[in-house]
């Protein structure tokens, strides 16, 4: 049985849904495959994003990861919206969840480690549900 792929999923792809995909890899890899993806692309995942979650876990998001685009991406059997503060990227199919998350761009440390800290934690709600075969 092959694992279900879970797309995280904002608009630019550079901050919420790379921290998730992050921690999808790291610590849910054995229940789901994680892909993020955005409409719009940056030139490179967001530095604050990369350090904290270096300094936090550990975890280089720049060696494997880049801003990309849902295209990009294998069809997902579940997507993730980080958050639709602003307006939904449409993706082909309703989201299955949105964990409604503030964009910590341009903000405090704080701010961001507690932004990283809650995706961390729906990151393993996520597994868990998973596991438990729950379904969407």
């Amino acid at each position: 049985m092959s694992k279900p792929k879970v797309a995280f999923i904002c608009v630019h792809n550079s901050c919420r849904s790379q921290i998730a995909e992050a921690f999808g890899k790291v610590l849910a890899a054995d229940v789901f495959e994680s892909y993020s993806a955005g409409t719009e692309t940056k030139p490179q995942i967001n530095q604050d994003a990369v350090r904290l979650m270096k300094e936090l876990y550990g975890i280089d998001m720049e060696k494997t990861q880049y801003s990309k685009l849902i295209s990009a991406i294998p069809k997902p059997d579940i997507a993730i919206s980080m958050g639709c503060n602003v307006s939904c990227p449409f993706i082909g199919r309703p989201f299955d969840e949105n964990w409604g998350l503030d964009d910590p761009t341009g903000k405090s440390d704080d701010e961001f480690k507690a932004v990283i800290e809650q995706i961390r934690q729906n990151v393993l709600a996520l597994k868990s549900k998973l596991y438990d075969g729950s379904s969407f």
